[in-house]
């Protein structure tokens, strides 16, 4: 008895939604880097020779600027980037005019814009598959840099999240839980030495911080266009508990990383070492000042809504509708002789230009505002949160003591200065590091602050004078100073103080 083969079944399209849906994912970061990859393609259409010139280089160093320059209510300056990416072109082509390294910088930035589309956007397609396992075609619309207004008609460049995302490494990220990982990682970098990598980090974590920003700027605007199409009854409100709270998380981890920083930069022997932990020094109060703009925003949102709510509810509705200026004026004339579609216009602007508004109030609309109610508020406003403080670690280098020992030292009597060498050696004899502190002192007192002291009533001021002889000392250089006391007039000065009083 023979049996009939088992018919075979035709493997899934698909792994499942999980899986299509990490395609996808990928699919749309693949298509963010694009219209860098195209850049280079097609610099052979421009006039000249440009083959040269790496764009998509320049395009992500573009992007890094606009992306550290911009703030939260304003962007970066158009210029102010070109500027800054002229350097940049100039080293890959030296010997090139600079009228062409500015023109590569204003191409690629127009580039990134898209200026030739209608919507300057781009589109790229990718397909997925439905649950019924139908392959679909799907558009990814995303923008790279764009053009928004600013105060006193300026327009400034900012980023988008896709370009962050092409920056950073990775697409559709959750804001929060990725800088989390990011100074988490920075902190065990910097922990173990390893600066260079700590510096990467560090970037990434701000790059976060400005989507984070970015994120709720988008939404603060789509307040003020249409309060309907923001859910503030759970969404909004609930991002802004957990950025609040993130904030404060960030906040902290992000001053106890700084402290780590300061000790490894202050303990380096290595100049590149030290160099790097002073650009993480930089980096890392940047993110602290971003964040700190970014809490006083969160605060203002609340408010900002209610305001909004109030002054969209009670707006005047509109009398009329708008013309369609081009479905009922220009197509009907565009196939008409220039005679008659004369006559037609004449017409229209002669009417469409409106009588001059007259200055003087409505008596109606007086008597609506006086007679309007007014909203009832909280007199106090929103409670404000208690803020978490937290003790500043002392990292002074020197101790008390040792601050007393060098200002004994340079206790002198205001005739008998001495030179800065034997007070070195003598304050090696008494501590290994004290040294390092009379030279700080001495160097600060070659500039002293008489009319300070004048007007503090010091009796006593510490100098230091150059008379061209050179440092002999195993562990400093420079000039050997004169360092003495000078006395300061005490009568003038309480004749001064009466004076004045």
């Amino acid at each position: 008895m023979t049996l009939p083969a088992p018919a075979k079944t035709l493997p899934s399209p698909a792994p499942g939604p999980a899986a299509d849906e990490g395609l996808a994912r990928r699919l749309r970061a693949l298509a963010c880097t694009a219209p860098l990859h195209d850049l280079d393609v097609r610099k052979a259409n421009l006039a000249g020779e440009y083959g040269i010139y790496a764009m998509s280089e320049v395009a992500l160093a573009a992007i890094d600027l606009v992306t550290l320059h911009m703030d939260f209510d304003t962007g970066a300056d158009h210029d102010q980037i070109v500027a800054r990416l002229l350097p940049r072109i100039a080293a890959q082509a030296p010997d090139r005019p600079a009228a062409e390294h500015e023109r590569v910088a204003r191409w690629v930035l127009e580039n990134l814009i898209n200026v030739g589309s209608v919507d300057r956007g781009f589109r790229a397609i990718y397909g997925t598959f439905g649950p019924d396992g139908v392959y679909v075609r799907r558009d990814y619309d995303f923008k790279l840099l764009e053009e928004v207004p600013g105060y006193g008609g300026a327009v400034y460049l900012r980023t988008t999240d896709e370009a962050v995302n092409v920056l950073v490494g990775a697409l559709d990220t959750d804001v929060t839980s990725a800088q989390i990982a990011a100074e988490v990682k920075l902190e065990v970098l910097v922990s173990r030495g390893r600066l260079a990598d700590a510096q990467l980090a560090a970037e990434q974590a701000r790059y976060r911080t400005v989507q984070y920003a970015e994120t709720l700027r988008r939404t603060l605007e789509a307040t003020r266009r249409n309060v309907r199409a923001v859910d503030w009854l759970q969404s909004v409100p609930d991002m802004i508990e957990e950025a609040l709270d993130h904030v404060a998380d960030r906040y902290r981890h992000e001053n106890a990383i700084l402290t780590n920083i300061r000790k490894v930069r202050d303990e380096a022997e290595e100049p590149e070492n030290k160099r790097r932990a002073a650009e993480l020094v930089d980096i890392v109060k940047d993110c602290i000042r971003r964040h700190t703009q970014l809490q006083s925003r969160l605060l203002e949102a609340g408010p900002l809504f209610r305001a909004e709510q109030d002054r969209q509810a009670f707006a005047a509705p509109a009398p009329r509708s708008g013309i369609d200026l081009y479905g009922q004026l220009v197509a009907p004339l565009l196939p008409l002789p220039v005679a008659e579609a004369t006559r037609v216009t004449d017409a229209f602007f002669a009417s469409g230009t409106g009588l001059r508004t007259p200055a003087s109030v409505r008596v109606a609309d007086l008597v609506d505002i006086l007679l309007t109610p007014p909203v009832e508020r909280e007199h106090l406003g929103a409670e404000m949160p208690e803020p978490d403080l937290i003790a500043t670690p002392d990292d002074s280098r020197f101790s008390e003591e040792q601050l007393a020992a060098a200002r004994e030292l340079l206790d002198l009597p205001h005739d008998a200065p001495r030179r800065l060498s034997g007070l070195l050696a003598e304050a090696r004899r008494t501590d290994p590091d004290l040294p390092y502190l009379v030279a700080l002192l001495a160097v600060h007192a070659a500039s002293p602050a008489v009319g300070t002291a004048y007007r503090q009533g010091e009796e006593r001021l510490l100098f230091a004078v150059d008379d061209g002889t050179e440092l002999d000392d195993p562990e400093f250089g420079g000039a050997d100073l004169i360092v003495g006391t000078a006395l300061l007039d005490a009568a003038a000065m309480t004749a001064d103080r009466t004076e004045a009083a």
